[in-house]
This record gives C-alpha cells, sequence and structure tokens, in this order.
C-alpha cells in the first residue's frame, strides 16, 4: 500500500466570484474566479473552471513534462455562468492528444457542459472550437442525489437516486451531488468522501432564515465546507450601495450558520466580492471567526491536506512489512 493513500489535498486556484480582477490591493487573496483542485488518491478532481483553471492547467502541463505522464482530470461544474467557465477555452491540458477528461455538470437554463462549451469554443468567441482540441473529453449530465464512484485508471460510474449504490469501501472515492435552489436556475453542490475525510464545495448559494437546512445536512460532519459567503450583511441589504438580496448569494453570516449547524471541522469562505481589497477580506475573515471559530478565506495558493490517521498508520506498516 503506498503512503500516499492517505492524502486528500484540497489546493485554491481561483477565488473570487463575477468576475476576475488585477489590482494590487487584492494581490493577497487573488483574482481569479472559480476553481478548486482536489486530489485525492490517484485523481485530479477540479471543482469549476472560471480563471483559476488557467495556472492550474499550467502547472499540469510543466508537471506532465517532468514525469513523462499523461494528464487525467475530472472536471465538476457547480453550474455554468460565464464566470465559472471562463477559463476552459485557456485550459492547457485539453491541447493534449493524451490527456483525458470527465467534464460532468448540471443542465439548467436549457444548457448543459457540452452545449455551453460548444457554444463558448467557436467564432466568433473563440478561434479554437471544443471539437478541435486534442484531450479525449467525455460528457456526463448529473442531476440532484446523484452519486459518483471515482474508480480505477480515471473510470467513473454514476449512479442515480434510484439506483443501489455498491457496498461502502473506504477506499473508493465518492462524490455526493446535491440541487440547491439559493442561485439562479440553480446550483449543484459536491460532498467528496474518502478513507473517512469529506469535503463539501458550495459557492453561489443564497441563504435562508434560520440557515438553509438541506445544505446543513449534506454538510453535516465534513472534516472542510467551502461555501460561498460574498457579501458582508452591509452589503447584501444595500449599505454599500445596490441592494444584493436576491442575487443567489450568502452572506458571511449565512456561511457561518450552515458551518455551526452542520458541525464541519473547518469554514472556508469562498466566491469573494471583487469589489473588496485583501483589507476588507481580512476584515471579513476576522468577523467570521467571532461567529464560527474555524473559520478562514480562501486565498489562491491556500492548500489543505487531510489524512486519514488509519489509513496512514496501515500504509506505514504495509511498507515496513514488505522491507522485512
Amino acid at each position: 500500500m503506498n503512503e500516499k493513500l492517505s492524502e486528500f489535498t484540497v489546493q485554491f486556484w481561483g477565488v473570487r466570484g463575477s468576475y476576475p480582477i488585477a489590482r494590487r490591493d487584492s494581490m493577497g487573496y487573488g483574482g481569479n474566479t472559480s476553481c478548486v483542485a482536489v486530489t485525492v488518491k490517484n485523481h485530479l478532481i477540479i471543482l469549476d473552471a472560471g480563471t483559476g483553471i488557467i495556472p492550474l492547467g499550467q502547472t499540469m502541463v510543466k508537471k506532465s513534462f517532468q514525469t513523462g505522464q499523461a494528464m487525467r482530470y475530472t472536471l465538476l461544474f457547480s453550474h455554468l455562468h460565464h464566470d465559472h467557465n471562463q477559463g476552459f477555452p485557456f485550459f492547457a491540458p485539453n491541447f493534449f492528444p493524451k490527456t483525458q477528461g470527465a467534464i460532468m455538470g448540471p443542465a439548467f437554463g436549457g444548457s448543459n457542459p457540452e452545449e455551453t462549451l460548444l457554444t463558448m469554443m467557436c467564432p466568433p468567441y473563440f478561434p479554437v472550437r471544443l471539437e478541435d482540441v486534442s484531450a479525449r473529453l467525455s460528457f456526463n449530465v448529473l442531476r440532484d442525489r446523484d452519486t459518483i464512484i471515482l474508480n480505477d485508471y480515471g473510470s467513473h460510474t454514476i449512479y442515480h437516486a434510484s439506483e443501489p449504490l455498491p457496498q461502502e469501501n473506504p477506499g473508493v472515492v465518492k462524490i455526493r451531488v446535491m440541487r440547491s435552489y439559493g442561485h439562479p436556475e440553480g446550483v449543484l453542490h459536491y460532498r467528496i468522501e474518502y478513507a473517512g475525510k469529506s469535503m463539501v464545495y458550495a459557492t453561489d448559494t443564497e441563504g435562508y432564515h434560520n440557515g438553509d437546512q438541506r445544505t446543513i445536512a449534506f454538510a453535516k460532519g465534513a472534516d472542510i465546507l467551502i461555501h460561498d459567503a460574498q457579501y458582508t450583511e452591509e452589503h447584501y441589504v444595500g449599505k454599500m450601495g445596490g441592494i444584493v438580496q436576491g442575487y443567489g448569494h450568502s452572506t458571511v453570516n449565512m456561511a457561518c450558520d450552515v458551518a455551526h449547524y452542520a458541525q464541519v471541522g473547518q469554514l472556508v469562505l469562498f466566491h469573494h466580492a471583487p469589489e473588496y481589497t485583501d483589507e476588507q477580506m481580512d476584515q471579513v475573515q476576522a468577523f467570521a471567526r467571532k461567529l464560527f471559530p474555524q473559520s478562514m478565506a480562501a486565498y489562491e495558493g491556500l492548500t489543505m491536506v487531510l489524512v486519514n490517521q488509519a489509513l496512514e498508520a496501515n500504509a506505514k506498516k504495509a511498507m515496513v512489512d514488505s522491507e522485512v
């Protein structure tokens, strides 16, 4: 057994909402739009393809040249608004013929991931058509309460809500899907589980009175909760300009409520308002910690590693046994 079997790594490549920014006063947290990379077992799971996927792709290509290994990824779209897909045409791994990409997401608003990307990647919007990229890409539509099992060798199986799941196996990567209605046309949340550890990605959702009970149940006991927290309360009710209530994004208070009632280990605030400077984000983080002490604001380059201690011990024992 490889010792790395027990690692579950979450890395942030894009943390802004709405549109990318490039300002000196915001470089600390970063200006790219939504993209989170989860490396678990031998799988790379990419959550959304905002502009943060561009530097991620460049890093993947560099690593591929260094190791000689072909690139392989699973891309999960939360929804298909432009700030969550605008980096995909510039995702460098797609231009290598040995790359394998499994792309999944919802079919909201009359379009699915494949149709949306076909529309984006064609003249006059983009010079390279989706069908002309070199990588081998597959597409699947996901629905509420689907479960994805990532198998060895890069394959996957999707189970719909009415289908029985295979017997529980902590050594298998499982991704649960929940549809939230707290964003225009809806959004998918994802819960990634492996080796007794779990993380939840719940971006682009607006909270409810007394907490979003469905998201609270979905995130129950997760080690990491990545939750939309685009607005402060003042911004939300219009004290910083126009009222943004009903836009489909949460306040810091809403995110902290979910984290508290779901009893998660760590709350990561996400999808920051593009207007907010580093100084304002520092204030947001400090305020969140008063409501939920295990809070932090996501920033580009943030890397979090979850390790299952039991599996780590078993891996070390197996390595010792193999050396005897």
